[in-house]
């Protein structure tokens, strides 16, 4: 398949370079458009790949029937209706780590410029004047750093903080200790406690409803007098207007700001006015080189989410918890025990499933809400008119039909590498059991009551029958009689002579003339046709 990407808001051409070194990719850079344009042409393409610049609203990606990806060049996703992509199964993927080294020595730059004055000094020394003597700064050294959200910036800053011989000190509620400790770095239990001991505070936070006005009059008045408030994060985490009356009333020595509640900053906008505040109009990751980073992150997760289909970097879809690799296998096995379920179910009259439980060994234990996406998807597969139903909306697509999903804690003991997906409607329940090693083809290893081990592939008849001779001879010679090709065929029983159940994984489709004649055979009871997805 031909895959079309419109690559928008001047991409780095190292970036742009590899999508169109892909065979399969077609590649459209085009400056940004406005809004009627990008409605017109959106929905010819695949991905879109941008930065802030456009914007990608809810219309914009409701008329886009053939997105799959949006790529931000970039950390923010502001400017994308996340809610809307997520419910329409398209991959939202940034680049959050390219631009960390350009917005951490943006931090120390300016801030040491406030602390010595430099844009008076340089402005002073152009006008032909010599200010030396009104011009006293001071110092990092000895200083105590706030750092509120010890992520990648966050942790970029402490590091470099420590080097200037500034003390430091970190809130972070969704950090693990571990974290503090490595980059020796004091935690504080509450933002509050961080305020009080903070002469510099700096946030590194996303723009989120927790932290919209985190920073408000409240918080301010807490910090110690004559401190420095720094802002390269998100407009909207300082609330400005509390911000101006701190700086006003003496309480701060001064602020810099990188980003601003309403982008471009207006012209007359107070902060502009004001002597003792280091405005830059959101620069931090304006370099050459975070540029070429973000673009080169963005454009190689754009394609591989194209071409082989892994969303590991897409922040809308859930956490593998490892590498895309090494769980892909057991995303797959999840997958198809659902349809495998799903299909045995139908067979006994229960068509509406009520309830998806996973289970799964250590190995895979942090990945077992990505687990029971897979198998929400496999459950919903030829049952929903949803044609983009991935990782990513699988479960709120089966919630919103009321099916209940869940994960069982206690892992498998005997594999670390075991999946149990447990499917239940009215009175049926049955479990479908696996193992997905990494690098490996996944197998089944139990339907049911019956061990099996039979690898989930193409199509997959599930018959039950009478435990007598013949029935085996019976079924492959009407499968070869049709034309349908046996790959595999594993019978399994519970006791000699009672009820047995197959598992034949066979090449092509199986039509229901033939699982009809199946049903025919002497000793058959039920029989089921799963056909597997691919993609």
């Amino acid at each position: 398949m031909i895959y079309r990407v419109l690559v928008t808001d001047e991409i780095d051409a190292e970036g742009v370079a590899i999508l169109s070194a892909e065979p399969k990719l077609v590649v459209d850079e085009v400056p940004t458009l406005p809004k009627d344009e990008l409605l017109a042409r959106i929905a010819d393409y695949h991905a879109i790949v941008g930065r802030s610049a456009t914007r990608i609203s809810t219309d914009l990606l409701e008329r886009a029937h053939k997105l799959k990806v949006v790529g931000r060049a970039g950390v923010g996703v502001d400017n994308i209706a996340l809610d809307a992509a997520t419910s329409l199964g398209i991959a939202v993927i940034n680049a959050p780590a390219g631009n960390t080294i350009a917005v951490v020595e943006l931090f120390f730059g300016a801030v040491i410029s406030l602390l010595r004055h430099i844009p008076q000094a340089a402005s002073s020394m152009q006008a032909g004047r010599w200010d030396r003597s009104s011009l006293l700064g001071s110092e990092l050294k000895g200083r105590t750093l706030g750092i509120v959200g010890l992520g990648r910036i966050g942790g970029e800053v402490a590091a470099r903080a420590r080097a200037f011989g500034m003390n430091v000190i970190a809130f972070d509620p969704y950090i693990a200790q571990s974290r503090f400790e490595a980059l020796r770095v004091q935690e504080a239990k509450s933002l509050d406690v961080l305020l009080e001991q903070s002469n510099i505070l700096t946030l590194h936070t996303p723009l989120t409803d927790e932290t919209t006005a985190m920073i408000g009059k409240r918080e301010l008045v807490r910090l110690p007098q004559r401190s420095i408030v720094v802002n390269m994060a998100r407009g909207g985490i300082v609330d400005e207007g509390a911000l101006l009356e701190a700086l006003d009333n003496k309480h701060l020595l001064g602020a810099v700001i990188d980003a601003y509640e309403k982008e471009p900053l207006a012209a007359d906008h107070p902060l502009r006015a004001r002597p003792n505040v280091l405005l830059t109009p959101h620069i931090g990751a304006s370099t050459t080189e975070a540029q070429r980073n973000v673009a080169v992150d963005v454009c190689i997760a754009v394609r591989d989410a194209l071409l082989s289909g892994e969303l590991s970097r897409s922040i809308n879809v859930a956490d593998v918890g490892g590498q895309w690799a090494e769980v892909e296998p057991a995303l797959t096995l999840a997958r198809r025990a659902a349809a495998v379920g799903r299909a045995i179910l139908a067979t006994q009259g229960t068509r509406a499933v009520q309830r998806v439980d996973i289970r799964s060994g250590s190995a895979l234990a942090a990945a077992r809400s990505a687990l029971l996406a897979s198998a929400a998807r496999g459950l919903l597969e030829g049952t929903v008119e949803q044609e983009r139903l991935n990782l990513i909306n699988a479960r709120a697509v089966a919630e919103a039909r009321g099916i209940d999903l869940s994960t069982t804690e206690t892992p498998i003991q005997d594999n670390p590498y075991a999946i149990e997906v447990r499917l239940s409607g009215g009175m049926q329940e049955i479990a479908i059991a696996g193992t997905a090693q990494p690098g490996a083809l996944p197998r089944l290893t139990r339907i049911g009551a019956f061990h099996v081990d039979i690898q989930p592939r193409d199509t997959l008849l599930i018959l039950t029958n009478n435990d007598v001779p013949g029935v085996i001879g019976r079924v492959g010679t009407l499968l070869g009689e049709a034309g349908v090709n046996i790959a595999e065929y594993h019978q399994a029983r519970l006791a000699q002579g009672g009820q047995a159940l197959a598992a034949v994984s066979v090449d092509g489709d199986v039509s229901e003339a033939i699982r009809e004649s199946l049903l025919r055979l002497p000793d058959v009871s039920s029989a089921a046709v799963v056909c597997f997805h691919s993609g």
